[in-house]
């Protein structure tokens, strides 16, 4: 309040209606939500083909690049790059892409960059604080179930 001209008009009404506009979305949103997930069912075999799209392991290639080559990163960038664009030109998955043809676009890849390449893999590598490793998904579920109860 100080500092504020004595005349200050609307400043301190208009904040007002943000507030409520947001609380009402939020509540609209998380019944929108309740709705949803109380009678949806789940696909394993669809939601695995999902994830698979799009190279999703392509970071996890260039940090094994990193961590094993000794590449720099914007290097490894880039012949991660190449490498999802020659898996894109066949057709295929990272996982399996054969050996060979990575090793065309960078001659230092070894059969060992395969156990970084799957999606279970690159779940379970993101083990940092609200990461995805199913170890991290646990935690969270506990602290949620104990807080809600």
């Amino acid at each position: 309040m100080k500092g504020l001209v004595l005349t200050y008009g609307s400043d301190l009404q208009e904040d007002k209606e943000r507030v409520f506009d947001a609380a009402d979305t939020l509540e609209l949103s998380l019944a929108a939500m309740a709705a949803m997930i109380a009678d949806f069912t789940i696909d394993k075999a669809k939601m695995q083909a999902a994830a698979e799209m799009g190279f999703p392991t392509a970071t996890d290639l260039a940090d094994w690049l990193v961590r094993v080559l000794k590449k720099p990163f914007r290097e490894a960038h880039h012949i991660a790059g190449s490498i999802v664009k020659r898996a894109e030109e066949m057709n295929v998955a990272l996982d399996k892409m054969p050996l060979a043809e990575m090793q065309k676009i960078e001659p230092g890849i070894t059969q060992d960059v395969f156990t970084v390449l799957t999606l279970e893999a690159s779940v379970n590598s993101r083990m940092s604080l609200g990461g995805t490793a199913p170890a991290r998904v646990k935690e969270q579920l506990v602290f949620w179930r104990g807080k809600l109860k």
